[in-house]
């Protein structure tokens, strides 16, 4: 069986929302719970929480899952996306053979997503996929699960990008898997992204699942 971590990316200024997104409350508790709880109930391990502005308040906010969330700290958030992608997947390279990327500012993301990768990943596996993408009415989303022999080629990345240098040099060993509902891939990114999610979760109070 394939031993699959997760790292969540939560280090970046919020520059857009106007406050530090992974703290803001949405239906009475921080949005990068919603990523760093779905990764656990789907059992994936270790859990990276990437942090860099205001790491410590978002440590503090992570204490109550004790061991199970492992917080990187990466010093040059400033510098864009890819220095968090390089901190989180450097977290658990040696201990496992796949990672699924998440967003902590997705909060809608419900397991069955996580879990329908992680069964197309067993399955293709052998035949070359190294990478797995949900998308979401169409458009590609996240969490994205690379391989481990795709690891190093983070250390390549540089500035705001995130991984579509490496999904795009992998066109063959990548898999999307369709999801109906678009609302699985809405983010937090401004105030209005937030008030739509918070509509979402008041008519299906239940949450991602």
């Amino acid at each position: 069986m394939s031993r699959v971590g997760a790292v969540i990316l939560a280090a970046g200024m919020s520059t857009r929302m106007g406050r530090f997104k992974p703290l803001v409350p949405l239906a009475g508790k921080p949005l990068f719970r919603y990523a760093a709880e779905t990764a656990l109930a789907a059992g994936l391990s270790p859990v990276v929480l990437v942090g860099g502005h205001r790491v410590r308040e978002l440590a503090a906010a992570a204490a109550p899952f004790g061991a199970r969330l492992v917080i990187a700290e990466n010093p040059a958030y400033q510098t864009g996306m890819a220095s968090s992608l390089r901190t989180g997947i450097a977290a658990p390279a040696d201990r496992t053979d796949a990672a699924l990327v998440f967003l902590a500012d997705q909060p809608l993301v419900p397991r069955a997503v996580v879990d329908a990768l992680l069964r197309e990943y067993g399955r293709g596996r052998g035949e070359g996929v190294r990478i797995v993408r949900p998308a979401y009415a169409g458009a590609p989303g996240h969490p994205v699960l690379f391989d481990a022999g795709l690891y190093a080629e983070f250390a390549a990345l540089s500035g705001d990008e995130g991984g579509k240098s490496i999904l795009a040099r992998h066109r063959a060993a990548l898999r999307i898997l369709p999801f109906g509902d678009a609302a699985w891939g809405l983010d937090a990114d401004t105030p209005e992204g937030l008030s739509e999610l918070e509509a979402r979760l008041a008519r299906e109070p239940g949450g991602p699942g």
